[in-house]
């Protein structure tokens, strides 16, 4: 692996890790255990954010403390990223965040853009980019190109498991970024997922799509 990619050797990364990949792992359970990876994640890679000290008022007197002053934004990938936010704002509560939507499609594996909420001027921004597989790597290149186009100061990623030949392929297209990640897998089966992986991170966390509509007895439009 190349320089810009750090995978995490944690005991406690690992044992989620191993809990988050069970196919037995409750929907809830699933959602705790990824926040706490992404936390853990954000933990070593925002290891550098600004900050400034500040006077702090003890109950025994007063004392020079640190504080955040960097605001970096956070990019969730739509919609599986959405369940890396917390953890990574339990690490950095000055962040703002910013959703990209961003599909794949199932016949050719490119990625298309369907939401684009970033600000249209990223410069002298930090991006942290969360998806949690990084699959074929379409998806995070896409996101990549965006922002160096919208002049993004630095781009990170947070994905909490990356597939050998997805991570290969993003580190050509970027070899500049730094990937931040649990776990590389060996391999992707015929739809481009990863193997073992941990299944579609997405259902995981939030259902099936329609699966909560089904469930009341109502159906989605058209």
């Amino acid at each position: 692996m190349m320089a810009a990619v750090r995978i995490s050797d944690h005991p406690a990364v690992a044992h989620r890790l191993a809990e988050l990949r069970a196919e037995t792992t409750p929907r809830a359970q699933f959602r705790v255990l990824m926040a706490e990876i992404s936390a853990f994640l954000a933990y070593e890679a925002l290891a550098d954010l600004r900050t400034a000290s500040v006077a702090v008022v003890t109950p025994v007197g007063e004392g020079e403390c640190w504080e955040i002053v960097e605001a970096p934004l956070v990019v969730p990938v739509l919609r599986a990223g959405l369940g890396m936010v917390p953890g990574v704002q339990l690490v950095a509560p000055t962040c703002d965040v910013a959703h990209l939507g961003l599909k794949r499609d199932e016949a050719t594996l490119a990625a298309v853009c369907y939401l684009d909420g970033l600000p249209s001027d990223l410069s002298g921004r930090r991006v942290v980019v969360c998806d949690p597989m990084l699959a074929t790597g379409g998806s995070l290149i896409e996101a990549v190109g965006l922002m160096r186009r919208r002049n993004a100061a630095r781009v990170q990623v947070l994905s909490v498991v990356a597939s050998r030949p997805g991570l290969a392929r993003f580190q050509v297209e970027a070899p500049d970024v730094e990937v931040w990640c649990a776990a590389v897998d060996p391999a992707l089966d015929e739809r481009g997922y990863i193997v073992p992986g941990l299944g579609d991170a997405g259902d995981r966390l939030f259902g099936p799509p329609g699966e909560g509509l089904a469930a009341r007895g109502w159906t989605t439009a058209g």
